[in-house]
């Protein structure tokens, strides 16, 4: 994460482990210069380093020096792994990544949910102010479904949006969850965010591919245990 203001970066960090308690991707930091506000390149290789993988590197960056930072970066140290720039909101685009690369997705695809972070809020936002989306697409026929009642007090927040993303992330299946009115891919924490599934809502799961069956019971496995949030309750 390169961005103007340490504080900002540490608290967006801080956030995003928060969605996988620990388990996720290495998030390094270049944020402020000489004690200040402001990007330094030579920052930006120091974290480039620390978060070196053959997997790759995913950048986000904040406004437009951190860019020139980054870019600058890449052409005086040249790494031998990927890396990806990425034009990503910040805080929502780094929430994505990580839960999505705890899942064990590759540069691709991480990088991509990162990038489209804000299409869920988008979609929810042009709900609200009248422009309604059209039904959620039912699912193939031959797709094996269930039904579920949220019972954790907050329904599918945050964390449990995770926790759901995370757990079928691995699974070779194309897992939907579906509520209100709306559908969403599962391992994607911010688009199950967007179902406004509280508790009490009824939602319905469905699975194709090898681990379908598998899948849907880990789901439903968290529901059932309300997200291991009933005793908090």
């Amino acid at each position: 994460m390169v961005s103007h203001s340490p504080a900002l970066a540490v608290a967006a960090v801080e956030l995003a482990r928060e969605m996988v308690h620990g388990d996720g991707p290495v998030v390094e930091i270049a944020a402020g210069a000489a004690g200040g506000f402001g990007t330094d390149a030579t920052d930006v290789t120091v974290a480039l380093e620390r978060a070196a993988s053959p997997d790759g590197v995913l950048v986000l960056m904040d406004l437009g020096s951190a860019v020139l930072s980054a870019e600058l970066s890449l052409e005086l140290s040249a790494p031998t792994y990927p890396v990806r720039l990425s034009s990503a909101p910040l805080v929502e685009g780094l929430v994505a990544a990580v839960v999505r690369a705890a899942g064990g997705a590759d540069l691709a695809v991480v990088a991509r949910e990162a990038e489209g972070a804000l299409l869920p809020k988008a979609s929810s936002l042009a709900e609200h102010a009248g422009e309604r989306p059209a039904a959620a697409a039912e699912a193939a026929e031959s797709a094996p479904g269930v039904r579920l009642t949220l019972i954790n007090p907050q329904g599918l927040h945050a964390r449990p949006a995770a926790q759901i993303a995370l757990a079928v992330g691995a699974l070779t299946a194309d897992v939907a969850v579906e509520a209100c009115g709306r559908r969403a891919d599962a391992t994607s924490s911010l688009e199950l965010l967007t179902l406004g599934a509280g508790q009490g809502a009824e939602i319905t799961v469905t699975a194709t591919g090898a681990d379908a069956e598998q899948a849907i019971d880990t789901v439903r496995d968290l529901v059932l245990a309300g997200f291991g949030e009933l005793e908090a309750s």
